[in-house]
């Protein structure tokens, strides 16, 4: 086995790799505006360092959110152009499950929540690092505060809102290292993830107008 992990659903451009037992390779930098100029150079960079060629990667691992529209569209399409020029499987898992494998919590219950803009958390509550207990969400803070409210909490999202989540732990970012290590763990297992299919939860930013005016020429 080796996977080949990234995400862009966060500001936090992600790429590593995993050979089955252990992440052997990874980088990650964190800029919300350059997503598209940032994976390819890292998926490189991962790849000379673990001296290894793109056609030894035997499946890739992409989060697939819930994340904006822009930045997590890089890494889909990025991960289906992999899969299909490879031949190799495309894996999807859950950006926030990826958040929670990596937390520093030792027992749940806690949240995850990530940084969705316009003053709202894309987040989901877990029993465990390994188990979500509810379905990823886009909601604003004050609306789900008693629904997370003694729970220690995990992600940017959660920084950003203090008030409603007073006791946050780290990681702020996921890492494609987390992502892979735990598709790992979960294809060892003889589990089957889901489709690399994004988890946009809401309409993305830029929108045809309803009303505008059909100039044709006289």
């Amino acid at each position: 086995m080796l996977l080949l992990a990234l995400d862009t659903a966060t500001p936090a451009v992600t790429v590593a790799l995993h050979d089955g037992t252990d992440v052997i390779a990874s980088s990650s930098q964190v800029d919300a505006r350059r997503h598209g100029e940032l994976l390819l150079p890292a998926v490189d960079r991962v790849l000379a360092e673990a001296d290894v060629k793109l056609d030894a990667v035997t499946g890739i691992v992409v989060g697939i959110g819930p994340g904006p529209y822009t930045g997590l569209r890089v890494g889909l399409m990025t991960a289906d152009t992999f899969g299909l020029v490879l031949g190799v499987p495309v894996h999807g898992v859950c950006t926030l499950d990826g958040l929670a494998y990596a937390a520093d919590i030792e027992k749940g219950p806690f949240v995850v929540a990530t940084d969705a803009r316009r003053k709202e958390v894309y987040w989901a509550r877990y029993a465990d690092s390994r188990t979500r207990l509810t379905d990823p969400a886009v909601d604003r803070p004050a609306d789900i505060a008693d629904q997370v409210a003694g729970l220690p909490a995990v992600g940017a999202g959660a920084l950003l809102y203090p008030d409603t989540f007073p006791g946050v732990h780290e990681p702020e970012h996921v890492s494609a290292a987390a992502l892979a290590a735990l598709a790992a763990e979960r294809l060892a297992a003889g589990e089957e993830l889901p489709a690399p299919r994004p988890l946009y939860l809401r309409r993305p930013d830029a929108q045809v107008p309803k009303n505008y005016k059909v100039v044709t020429p006289k």
